[in-house]
Formats: C-alpha cells, structure tokens, sequence
C-alpha cells in the first residue's frame, strides 16, 4: 500500500462563507486564528466524521476498492450550503487513499495553462480539489474534459496555419468539485463526475456529537444539555456550531466557572443576538421584510437583496438554504413568501397571506 502523504492546504474562503462571516455574530472574520481553530477539529478520518452516515458509508466502499485496485477514486462532485464539511471530506478522502491533496478555487484558475500547471503536478491517484467548481472559465472547463477522462491535456501551439495540437499525458487522479450551486454547472461537467454527493443539513443530535467533540479537543468541559442547545442554535452547520462553540467558551471563561453549561449557552445566545432557531438579526429582517413591509410576500429575490443591502448571490447561497430547509420561507414562481412557521417564530399573526398567494400545488418549485 502507498505510504500516506498529509493534505496540502489551501484555506481560501469562498466568498458565500465570507458573506456569512461580516453579517453574523457567530461567523467573525476568517482571519489566521481562525483558520487555524477550524483545522484543529477538522476530522481526519472517515471514522472521526460525524454525520452524513449514508453518504459516508458509501465512501468506505469506494475507497476500499479503489485501494485494493491501485487506482485513483472516481471523480466526485460535493455539493450543499456552505459550512457542511466538503472541503473536510476531501481531506479525509486524501488522507484515506494515502495520496496527496492538491486544492484551489474555480475563479483563481483563470486560463488553460494554470490548469496545466496544476495536473502536470499531480502525482499517481491524487486527489484535485476545485472549491466552487461552478465558476470555473468556460474555456478551462473545455480544457478540463480530456483531463478528466482520458488523463491527458490538449494544448495548441502557434498561429494560423502553423498551429498544431499537442497532448500532454498526466497522472491518473481524482478530481473533487464542491458547489454550493449545483444548477449552474453545465451538463456536460456535471456528467463525467462519477460520485454525486448532496450533502444535507445535520441534525442538531448530531451537531451536538460535534461540539462535544470539538470541545474535547478544545479541553473544555461541556455538559450534555448545553451542547444540545448550543447545536439548536447552529443552523444545522458544523462550521457555525464550532464557531459558537469558541464565543460561548469565552463567555464561560469570563463570566463563569470554565464549564459551559445550558446557562451560559443561553446567555451567549442572548448577547450575541441569536435566537432559539439559530436565526440572527439578519435573518430575522428577512424574514420581517417578507411579512411586514410585502404583506408576507410573494417577493422577488431581486427586490429582497435590495432590501437587504445583500447581493442576490448572498441571499440564495447563505440565508435562504436553511430557511428554506426548516419551512420558515416558499419558494414560488412569483417569488418568496413566508410560512405560517416564520409568523409563529416572529410572534406575529399570521393573516392567511401565504394562502392567498400560493393558490395551486404548480405554483410552488424546487430550483
């Protein structure tokens, strides 16, 4: 067996996770403690990864076989809101196949021969990881095919009538996309990913498995009933739950005994204004802008954004998944609109408005 090699990182943040980072109190900016406080509970097995059981299962299988085989795992498209772990289960997957991890971002790579550079550097059945794969330049992702599938690079040399193609072999490896917009890939790329992989929100028991491990890790004492709460209040994300969970120690530090208990888990929440949901000021203006200023909708993404003072990328990518997911917005042809749910958790009443507009089962769509 190939002797393991430790992941190379590259901790760019996309820019959806950038746009949760400024506008909430839990997600502070990334700078270098950060990243190195999210590497230190990063999970470096598929044993040591919490949650998305089915999904991790099937890996084991994968990997397993690829091993015993000696060649390199089929390509794999990770895709799902931000801070779900895609850049973590590549990791793992590196570290499992005991090759080297090679990452980048889909707009850094900007034309064919810095795609060049990266496959000509990969070594046998290693692992290419391209965050935001959706972005990547039409012409790279051209450039990007022959690669994939016949592991080799087509590259035109000269002008006119002198121009001629030469092929580059490269090392048979395994190309990992992440997305948090599935949609925008075009069908011919989303076709030669062998592994599709949808990752879900978690369940707050097993965020909860997350914080007590991270606060293991941390060597801070957590009780059972306060890692629940502070997994209720971490929008299903385990990027957010350990961010939480790094406030909520220094108000334990500071203000109590070191132990975080249920009290101070609501107390944290309190102060850095976020709710029994996991919702924070801006969610919760969405949501009043939905209800109160639109009658509770439908309301265009476009006029939303304006509202907010937020791209419409930061809206669809960051605030609405988990809204969506928890029942709290619709979705329909006309626009956003807000649940009875969203009213009951605002604590105002709920008019019947969302009956009113939503009047067939065609009206409502997934995309």
């Amino acid at each position: 067996m190939a002797k393991r090699k430790e992941p190379s990182l590259d901790p760019t943040p996309t820019p959806a996770a950038r746009s949760r980072e400024l506008n909430s109190a839990v997600d502070v900016e990334n700078g270098s403690d950060e990243v190195r406080f999210e590497r230190s509970l990063r999970p470096k097995s598929l044993d040591d990864y919490i949650g998305q059981t089915k999904h991790k299962d099937n890996l084991r299988v994968f990997v397993e076989a690829s091993r015993r085989r000696g060649e390199p795992l089929d390509h794999v498209l990770l895709s799902g809101p931000p801070g779900l772990g895609k850049t973590t289960l590549a990791q793992i997957l590196a570290h499992e196949m005991g090759v080297e991890l090679h990452m980048t971002n889909g707009p850094v790579v900007e034309h064919k021969g810095a795609l060049a550079g990266l496959l000509t550097k990969l070594g046998k059945n290693d692992i290419l990881f391209i965050d935001e794969i959706h972005r990547l330049n039409p012409v790279v992702e051209e450039s990007l095919y022959p690669a994939m599938e016949d592991f080799r690079i087509d590259v035109m040399t000269g002008d006119g009538a002198f121009a001629s193609s030469i092929q580059i072999p490269v090392q048979p490896f395994t190309l990992i996309g992440a997305t948090t917009r599935t949609g925008m890939l075009t069908a011919p790329l989303h076709s030669r990913f062998g592994q599709i992989i949808r990752l879900d929100f978690y369940s707050v028991e097993d965020l909860a498995r997350i914080v007590e491990r991270s606060a293991h890790l941390l060597g801070v004492e957590i009780a059972k009933n306060a890692a629940l709460a502070l997994a209720a209040r971490a929008r299903g994300t385990p990027r957010i739950a350990n961010r939480l969970l790094r406030r909520v120690r220094d108000f334990a530090e500071v203000l109590g005994s070191g132990k975080i208990d249920e009290a101070i888990v609501l107390e944290s929440g309190e102060r850095l204004d976020i709710d029994r949901a996991g919702f924070d000021e801006m969610d919760r203006r969405l949501l009043r802008i939905i209800i109160v200023d639109y009658e509770g909708g439908p309301v265009g993404v476009e006029t939303l954004a304006a509202a907010l003072g937020e791209p419409r990328d930061t809206v669809e990518d960051v605030y609405e998944p988990y809204l969506l997911q928890q029942g709290y917005l619709g979705r329909t042809t006309r626009g956003r609109v807000a649940t009875r749910k969203a009213y009951e958790h605002l604590g105002l009443p709920f008019a019947g408005a969302l009956l009113a507009t939503i009047t067939t089962q065609s009206d409502l769509f997934d995309e």
